[in-house]
């Protein structure tokens, strides 16, 4: 190989900018087929960001995990439990929107905590861990809701149905700001990132996280508080779940049990497509970042052309698999 095209790869292969080539490669795909020029204007633009607002929380609280060496597959019926109970309780029950975000974000923290206290103290794989907290999750959400959508459509004591008023919240989370050019979802998926990427790099807990994700036995023999930072690592995706879950009620001002499905798959793949290791020990949220954005822009191009939901998905995981192969050849030729 030469000079030229060895530097080329070397710069490519750099651990800076090997995560936003996929992501590049993207874009210059969205601006050939742009449908018109339908993909430069700002309302796709913003779509983008709305729309990968919910997943993109969920992914955060996944690198989290990922970092510290796990897995968590419950994310999405996290998410559909906290829909569900925030619908419950401020529909037919009539809680302020603010008593019922507080309870949410503890149902969601809960079953984080649990998850993680099973991997940490118990020592059953995470994959099997948080699998049975899927279907256990998902369960609930589905024996409190009776198995239907929760709406603002409910049955008076009298056995007639009555429409009930909307929480102010409802509309302030699926609202937009500054004049209608960013909608709030995007500005909490924004918010979720700082909190992830300050717990990551300025606090002592983030330094935990990527030794225990690193050898947990090599963490555990330096004095690091391998099964507190486990637990920890958990309890924080199950509150970016629960995070989710009510921007997802908001959005939809209704709590329905079916909701989520997949999406823990799409978090974790946003994850990897920025490139953090599954092994654990490396990573970041700023790479989680370039993935969701990857991802969604993906989603977007197929959508604005009109392909079928069927290649939609197979186009996507053909892609990921090409990104992530990319991703450790480059490594490899780096090192």
């Amino acid at each position: 190989m030469t000079e030229g095209p060895r530097a080329a790869l070397g710069w490519l292969a750099s651990p800076r900018v090997r995560p936003l080539v996929p992501l590049v490669a993207v874009l210059v795909l969205g601006a050939v087929l742009n449908a018109n020029g339908a993909f430069f204007l700002w309302q796709t633009q913003r779509a983008v960001l709305r729309e990968i607002a919910v997943e993109g929380i969920l992914a955060c609280g996944m690198t989290v995990v990922i970092v510290a060496g796990g897995i968590d597959l419950a994310v999405g019926s996290v998410l559909a439990l906290s829909a569900v109970c925030f619908a419950w309780l401020t529909l037919p029950h009539g809680w302020s929107g603010l008593a019922a975000l507080l309870v949410v974000l503890g149902v969601g923290a809960l079953a984080g905590a649990v998850s993680g206290a099973l991997v940490a103290f118990a020592r059953i794989q995470a994959f099997i861990v948080t699998l049975a907290m899927m279907v256990f999750a998902r369960g609930v959400a589905k024996e409190l809701s009776g198995g239907q959508k929760i709406s603002n459509y409910v049955q008076a004591a009298d056995g007639r149905f009555v429409n009930v008023p909307t929480p102010p919240l409802f509309g302030v989370l699926d609202g937009r700001v500054l004049g209608g050019e960013l909608s709030v979802v995007t500005l909490i998926f924004a918010a979720t990132v700082l909190v992830t990427w300050f717990v990551l790099r300025r606090l002592r807990i983030g330094r935990y996280l990527y030794a225990v994700g690193s050898s947990f036995e090599a963490a555990r023999l330096s004095g690091v508080p391998v099964r507190a930072t486990l637990v920890f690592a958990y309890l924080l995706s199950g509150l970016f779940a629960a995070v989710a879950g009510i921007c997802q009620a908001a959005q939809e001002t209704h709590g329905d049990p079916e909701t989520g499905l997949g999406y823990e798959l799409d978090a974790i793949a946003m994850v990897v497509l920025g490139g953090t290791s599954l092994a654990g020990g490396r990573g970041g949220v700023c790479l989680t970042l370039v993935g969701a954005l990857t991802l969604g822009y993906l989603q977007k191009v197929l959508s604005l052309n009109a392909y079928s939901t069927e290649l939609r998905l197979m186009l996507t995981g053909a892609i990921l698999i090409l990104a992530v192969l990319f991703q450790r050849r480059a490594s490899r030729e780096t090192s």
